[in-house]
Order: C-alpha cells, then sequence, then structure tokens
C-alpha cells in the first residue's frame, strides 16, 4: 500500500474527517526517501517513519548534527548537491520539507518515474492515525508549548514519540520516538499543513495574520483554524484561548469539546501570576525573579510553579502544556514539579553568555522572533526580567513578503528596544519579484520616524564591528529572527 491514501490534501479548502474511521497506516514494505532531511522536523519524522518499519533514506544540502544522528542509527543519507540519481531506484514515496520548491531536481525526477511526491506535514499526519496525536497550533508559541509539553510527558513517565521545530537539549533534540502511542507535534498553519493531521487532543494557542503570501487576510486565516478544530473527533478535546477575538468564530459548531485558557476570570482555566518584589543579583546584574504562575481550574488552584522563562506569554505556554499533560494521565504534582525544572530551547531568548568589557559587562540574548507579536512580547520580556541600561536588538527580518505586509506592525514593534540595526531581509521561499517590492532600509526608515535609533548594516562582520563600537557595560544584546541572525550574537561573543 502507499503511505498516504487517507490524508487529505493540504491544499483543500474544505477538509474534515472526523468521521472517518481510517487504517493505521503500514510502513513495513515501504522505501522513503527526504529531500530535506537535516532539519528539526524531516529527521524526526524520518526517525518516526524508521521505527514504524519503513527502509528510509534523505538528501540535504549541508552536514548537521541531526543527520550525523541520523546516520549513526542506520540511515542513509546524503549531503551537497542533490541530482535525479539521488532518488532511490526502488523509492516508492518521496517525502519533501515545506522549503523544498517544485522544481528541485529529486522532485522532478520522481514525478517523471511516477513516484508519489508528499509533504512532511501529510506524513506526519498519517503517522497520528492509530495513536493518541495532539497537535499544538497557533501564531506563536508552537515550538515552546511543544517542548514543554514533551519534557513534562517525559519527566512523568508517559514516554511519549514528539517532533518540535526547534532544538531542546533536555529532551534530546527536536525529536523522540517513544513506546506509547502519545504522539506530540507542531500544527503550522503555514499552506494550511494542519489540515493533513489526524489529532484526538489540540491546542489553538492564539491566531494573527501572518504568511500573508499563502492568505488573503486575517479572515481567511480563521477559516484555517476552524477547518483544523473541526478535525478533533468527538471523543477529543480542545484547548484555545480565552482572550484571542477569534475564538467564537473558530469554536462555533464543533463536534469536540472544547475548554478555554487565560489570564481573564472567565476562562475554564486561568493563569495568574504572583511577582517577586525585588530583584534578585546573579553574577553583579540585578535580574528578576519569575514570576510564581498559578493555574486554576475555574476558582479552583490546581498547580503552581515558577517558569525558567520570563514573560507572560511562556507562563501562558507553560500553562498550555500542564493542562495537556494532566489530560493525558500527569499528576499535578509531576506537573509542576517537571515544568519547574524546564531549561528552555535554543533561539527562544536563550541566554548566550555575558561579555566582559572595560565600561561593565553585556548580556547576550539570542531569539527566534520574527513576527511583531512576538518581537515586543519579548522584548517586554527581556528588559524586565534583565534590567538593562539599554536594548540593543538586531532584528533580521525574515521573507519579503511579510516584511511589506506588516512593516508598520514591525517599526511598532521595538519600542522596548533603544538601538536597532537591522541587516539584510533573510530570502526564502518569495519570488525574486517580490524580493524587489521592500528593503531593509524601509524598515530602518520606519523606525527613525519614531525617533527610534536605526541602521541598516551588512555584512554580519559590519554588525559585528559595529557592535564592538556601540556596546558598554549594562547593555543586552539581542539577535533576534528566523535566519541565521544569531551568528552576529555568536561573533560578538566570540564562540563562532
Amino acid at each position: 500500500m502507499t503511505p498516504l491514501t487517507t490524508s487529505p490534501a493540504a491544499a483543500d479548502h474544505e477538509v474534515s474527517h472526523v468521521d472517518a474511521a481510517p487504517r493505521r497506516v503500514d510502513l513495513s514494505s515501504q522505501r522513503l526517501h527526504f529531500v530535506g532531511i537535516g532539519g528539526c522536523g524531516m529527521s524526526g519524522l524520518a526517525r518516526l517513519a524508521a521505527r514504524r518499519g519503513a527502509a528510509c533514506s534523505g538528501t540535504d544540502m549541508a552536514e548537521t548534527d541531526a543527520i550525523t544522528t541520523l546516520r549513526d542509527e542506520g540511515i542513509s543519507i546524503t549531503t551537497g548537491e542533490q541530482s535525479a540519481q539521488t532518488v532511490p531506484h526502488d523509492c516508492d514515496c518521496l517525502v519533501c520539507s515545506a522549503a523544498i520548491r517544485d522544481d528541485n531536481l529529486e522532485v522532478l525526477e520522481a514525478q517523471r518515474r511516477g513516484i508519489k511526491v508528499v509533504k512532511y506535514a501529510q506524513l506526519l499526519g498519517s503517522l497520528m492515525i492509530g495513536q493518541t496525536g495532539v497537535a499544538i497550533a497557533g501564531t506563536h508559541g508552537k515550538s515552546t508549548t511543544t517542548s514543554l509539553l514533551s519534557h513534562v510527558l517525559i519527566e512523568c513517565g508517559l514516554d511519549p514519540s514528539f517532533i518540535v521545530g526547534a532544538n531542546c537539549p533536555q529532551i534530546g533534540g527536536g525529536s523522540r520516538v517513544g513506546g506509547s502511542d502519545l504522539l506530540i507535534a507542531e500544527a503550522c498553519e503555514f499552506a494550511r499543513s494542519f489540515h493533513c493531521f489526524f489529532p484526538t487532543h489540540a491546542v489553538i494557542l492564539n491566531v494573527e495574520a501572518d504568511h500573508l503570501d499563502m492568505y488573503s487576510g486575517i479572515d481567511e486565516i480563521v477559516d484555517a483554524f476552524a477547518q483544523f478544530a473541526r478535525l478533533i473527533p468527538r471523543d477529543g478535546s480542545l484547548l484555545i484561548n480565552y482572550e484571542m477575538s477569534h475564538r467564537l468564530a473558530i469554536t462555533a459548531g464543533l463536534d469536540c469539546p472544547f475548554e478555554t485558557i487565560g489570564f481573564a476570570p472567565q476562562a475554564d482555566w486561568r493563569i495568574e501570576l504572583v511577582q517577586s518584589q525585588e530583584p534578585v543579583v546573579k553574577s553583579n546584574k540585578p535580574v528578576t525573579m519569575n514570576p510564581k504562575v498559578q493555574l486554576h481550574e475555574h476558582d479552583k488552584l490546581v498547580a503552581w510553579w515558577r517558569c525558567s522563562m520570563p514573560g507572560e506569554h511562556m507562563a501562558y505556554n507553560a500553562a498550555v502544556a500542564a493542562i495537556t499533560a494532566h489530560r493525558l494521565g500527569a499528576s499535578w504534582d509531576q506537573v509542576s514539579a517537571a515544568i519547574g525544572g524546564f531549561r528552555g530551547l535554543d533561539r527562544r531568548m536563550q541566554f548566550l553568555g555575558d561579555r566582559r568589557t572595560e565600561s561593565g559587562t553585556i548580556s547576550i540574548v539570542d531569539d527566534y522572533g520574527h513576527h511583531p507579536t512576538e518581537i515586543d512580547t519579548t522584548l517586554r520580556a527581556l528588559r524586565r526580567h534583565y534590567r538593562p541600561k539599554r536594548v540593543i536588538c538586531v532584528f533580521q527580518p525574515h521573507q519579503h513578503s511579510r516584511t511589506r505586509f506588516l512593516l508598520d506592525d514591525f517599526a511598532a514593534s521595538f519600542a522596548e528596544a533603544d538601538v536597532v540595526i537591522v541587516p539584510h531581509i533573510y530570502f526564502v521561499r518569495d519570488s525574486e519579484e517580490e524580493r524587489h517590492t521592500v528593503r531593509a532600509a524601509d524598515l530602518v526608515d520606519q523606525l527613525r520616524q519614531r525617533d527610534k535609533e536605526a541602521m541598516h548594516l551588512y555584512p554580519f562582520e559590519a554588525i559585528v564591528k559595529q557592535l564592538e563600537l556601540i556596546c558598554r557595560g549594562g547593555d543586552l544584546l539581542v539577535t533576534m529572527g528566523a535566519g541565521d541572525v544569531g551568528n552576529v550574537a555568536h561573533q560578538f561573543l566570540g564562540i563562532a
């Protein structure tokens, strides 16, 4: 059998398989070839498929730690320039990451030979069939919440499988194959890929305008999330953000039970932050003690912990993970202890180190934020936590289309930064025509109009030299973006 006969196409705008009873996919006789196997998601997917009996191979442009691990597990991988010859002669199915274009040589060769070509989300969705699938959706916070949930389930002995779109060293990286029937995964709205999933339980963290190269506007995005929610079976569950304005549109007419979570008293699950009164001192620097997070089910306090990651948004993500883990069988005491011991993940407000200078200590943080809401929320949390004299942010815009559509919002999102340095826009997925519609200098102009000290600099080496000139003791340096801007922080620290 072919692996994906029961999965819907991601491009379908009307999807529902709530009443379907698809069979568990048998991969034991399948030869799967993964194009772009080195990423967090694809490497984890290959690992899951191999555990389900598939013979797996793959290609990628460059070596990664994930590729090394996969090779150690017996998966054959070729790196460098790919061609038609790198598609195995006995391939049954070619699996592509979302970043692989339709004109990729391996994709074209598979199509020429009549080999089934599927996207990452289609195969992952099919592997949820017959499992207890948990899908974490939302514009922001998917990787953090999925990592937190996976960590809690591991600590509570529930032995999940998971795929996270980021590296979390504490849980073994970006993926794990466990011994239970739990499969935890991020559910991304890009190209409606989450419509391929078969979740038993789901979370919708938040919904905002993004991926506007794929959607006509917020109404179409909300509709996509509403259709995702309809994929949950009647014996499943949905946990959804109480405060977001689109909640009613998404939950209208749902067959599955759902509950709300938020900071408002009216939410089914209420988060309360109890602030510490005084900052603590670490390495001669004042750092605000993270607040105690209390979780209430209606009026009943069920759990509390101190989050290792600052900010209300991280408290919210942790609370979502706590509720979901409890729903899957973890006790509240276990959940609280596990969250309190979570050490974070790469590029999510990640503290990289201090650089000591004659004028004092400069702290360096790296973050993945690439949407205006993420930037604003993260910078506010970092300023409150570190209490720096100045926040210097090196922000690399991600995609020309996103920058163009949200330019005004981006300009407004740096209110908590004292200095903003903008390198070239990270070019991915957009057309060459789109590439010429907006420049990094356009964002700098918008920032200057708001009386923000901002500059456009490139390449990264020039930015590092500028930081050498302007940074001084007491500053917090934040590199931010979904591209490779973290290299600036590493070079500045001397750990590149």
